[in-house]
């Protein structure tokens, strides 16, 4: 059985340029930017901030390298990545309504309501640029 799924040159380029924004970012909310990533955790979330950021810094670390690297499983990782960028939604919709300031760019209420419709561009690039979305469409499930 063929795991692997074959992308084109296009895709493989946006694949990678998303896989390097999930690695670096992931560095920066385990070092510069860990106190900016805070302001996005929800108050409700019962662990600490600094914890969430910690682990979802190794997470998203993880995503990019399995994006960028691990090509039988490309498909996963996309899917996977596309569930990580919902799941962390909340956090950007609770930096919108308590208007906290990050990054030294979200500093408005425009700025952070454009980056909540950018998130939806978010998942859709990892569910194109892995594939993931088209494997999906031609699966049994729509036969």
């Amino acid at each position: 059985m063929k795991t692997e799924t074959k992308t084109t040159l296009i895709q493989n380029i946006f694949r990678i340029l998303l896989a390097f924004f999930m690695i670096y970012a992931g560095l920066s909310h385990l070092t510069f930017n860990r106190v900016a990533f805070q302001a996005q955790v929800p108050d409700w979330l019962p662990l600490s901030k600094d914890l969430i950021v910690i682990l979802s810094g190794i997470v998203e670390i993880v995503l990019g390298l399995g994006l960028a690297f691990w090509k039988k499983q490309r498909v996963r990782f996309g899917w996977a990545l596309a569930i990580f960028f919902v799941l962390i939604f909340p956090g950007n919709v609770a930096q919108y309504i308590n208007g906290t300031d990050a990054f030294g760019v979200l500093n408005s209420d425009r700025a952070r309501l454009g980056r909540l419709f950018f998130q939806p561009v978010l998942i859709a690039w990892a569910l194109w640029s892995s594939r993931a979305w088209k494997k999906w469409m031609n699966s049994e499930n729509f036969k």
